[in-house]
């Protein structure tokens, strides 16, 4: 019982810390996005803007996927991974749209959208509110959000699904421990693979932690009287 309450209170801290690790993620990003020097973009070609951002967004899926299936809290880790992909997938379409309203204003109805307008254009299209305020114009605009919103559910779902993978995996992976400070299965089974061997090898050993501090000789001794008492 003692072991099993250390074990919950100390997954418990787990959840409590991977909250605030994914909490300081987003404060992070959102703080990049605002620091950034995204002015210099408007003068890149869109296309360019958007393979390179895809390509960071799949770099750090990967390494994210990496560390859930290394963790010991696989699924705490997925969770943290979600709260950074995501996220980071907003800003780089809020980047995007900033830098085509730099670079043409007549993409939006708004002539001048700022980077809050921006992030506030895509996050109310990503959870399909769309108030209406903002709307893209030109053509090249409407294709860029036509194929965000596309994006979206795609995105979102091949996360989890991923992520919820990698969980599986990383469990697999994972030796289950038997209590704190105790061998998991495969090191239990292990030790008593090593007991054996080293009895057969030298039958006149002394094993103080499996044999109570009593030679394999005085066990076998006894394990003999059991037998000729039983025959």
């Amino acid at each position: 019982m003692p072991a099993r309450t250390s074990a919950s209170a100390r997954r418990r801290r787990q959840v409590g810390l991977g909250a605030l690790r994914s909490l300081a993620s987003a404060i992070v990003l959102v703080a990049f996005y605002y620091l950034l020097p995204l002015d210099h973009l408007a003068g890149v070609p869109l296309a360019v803007i958007l393979v390179v951002g895809l390509l960071v967004l799949l770099a750090v899926t990967g390494w994210q996927l990496r560390r859930v299936v290394r963790a010991r809290y696989p699924a705490i880790r997925a969770g943290e991974a979600l709260a950074t992909t995501v996220p980071l997938f907003l800003l780089l379409f809020a980047s995007v749209y900033f830098a085509m309203a730099r670079a043409s204003p007549a993409n939006f109805n708004t002539h001048s959208l700022t980077r809050t307008d921006s992030l506030y254009f895509t996050v109310t299209t990503f959870s399909t509110v769309g108030y209406g305020d903002i709307t893209p114009v030109s053509q090249g605009a409407r294709l860029v959000v036509t194929a965000r919103m596309i994006l979206d559910p795609l995105v979102l779902g091949l996360d989890i699904r991923v992520f919820v993978g990698a969980v599986q995996l990383g469990r697999q992976q994972t030796p289950q421990a038997t209590g704190p400070g105790m061998p998991g299965r495969a090191a239990t089974t292990a030790r008593r693979w090593y007991v054996v061997t080293a009895w057969r090898i030298s039958p006149n050993s002394v094993d103080q932690s499996d044999t109570g501090g009593r030679s394999s000789k005085q066990v076998r001794k006894g394990d003999g009287s059991h037998d000729r008492g039983g025959g």
